[in-house]
């Protein structure tokens, strides 16, 4: 018997060229579950579709988007994980992330990452997380990092990868008790499970963060807001050479989170970026 919790989908019809900023406000505004984008190969049209877990406000979102959307509550079906069974593999830097349906695929000369999204975020497919795959694969090329947090851990996917690249412990931090849970299943999954430490924490100064500080690298992938809120303790948990990797911010969030660590003694390394998405390596101290 399915006892999964009801789902609610919201549609908006619109143009492949439009497609990917709308997904990106529907992701940033509403807090969706999931986010999809269904492109017609023969035509420029597209749907934009979220899935919730409580049924969303359609005036409230149609007019965050400048476009009708269309709410519609969706039989009891595990549409989460059907979302996630048709995604191909991502490529991402020296990293190859695939599901089990991909299980056979995984090429030569990679590292692999099995991911199962379950209900939490972070499959390699987002442009935020692919952007950190690259970032932590560019790093692993000038450095080691012996005391690494995934801040916002999602599926656990960057946790995974930094415990692969460095083969040192990795403490794995969400708000989300069912993203810890999906981190520790992806952990074992991976065989990282003895270097991947998932907890369920909200910021930095909580008691399963706070005694492991000062961190050598923080990775946070989760969006604008929290990343300036949790600018000062992020700059005060991170060591003397530490790096930290910001991501889950639009290209015109760039200045504004950067506004808020370099009173704190930051430098922007750099930024990466993929379509309307950015990531931020900042540091202090010699490269």
């Amino acid at each position: 018997m399915n006892t999964n919790p009801p789902l609610w989908k919201v549609s908006v019809a619109l143009s492949k060229a439009d497609a990917p900023d709308i997904a990106a406000v529907l992701e940033l505004a509403s807090s969706p579950q999931a986010v999809l984008i269904n492109e017609d190969p023969f035509s420029s049209d597209a749907m934009v579709e979220a899935l919730y877990a409580q049924m969303p406000d359609g005036d409230l979102l149609s007019k965050l988007v400048g476009r009708e959307v269309h709410v519609m509550l969706l039989p009891d079906i595990d549409w989460i994980e059907l979302s996630q069974e048709g995604l191909p593999p991502v490529r991402a830097g020296r990293f190859f992330v695939y599901g089990a349906h991909d299980m056979g695929k995984v090429p030569a000369g990679v590292i692999p990452i099995r991911i199962e999204a379950g209900l939490a975020f972070g499959t390699g497919h987002h442009e935020t997380t692919a952007l950190c795959l690259r970032v932590l694969s560019d790093l692993a090329k000038r450095r080691a990092f012996a005391n690494v947090l995934d801040l916002g851990c999602g599926t656990g996917v960057l946790a995974i990868g930094a415990a692969k690249l460095w083969k040192k412990r990795v403490i794995a931090s969400d708000i989300d008790p069912v993203a810890v849970i999906v981190t520790l299943e992806n952990a074992r999954a991976n065989n990282e499970a003895p270097l991947v430490r998932a907890v369920t924490a909200d910021g930095l100064t909580a008691p399963a963060l706070a005694p492991s500080a000062p961190y050598d690298l923080i990775v946070a992938n989760i969006l604008a807001a929290p990343l300036t809120r949790l600018a000062p303790s992020i700059v005060a948990a991170l060591a003397p050479r530490g790096v930290a990797v910001l991501s889950g911010l639009l290209r015109g969030q760039e200045n504004l989170v950067l506004s808020f660590y370099r009173p704190h003694g930051l430098k922007l390394r750099e930024i990466r970026r993929d379509g309307v998405w950015s990531a931020l390596v900042l540091g202090r101290g010699p490269r």
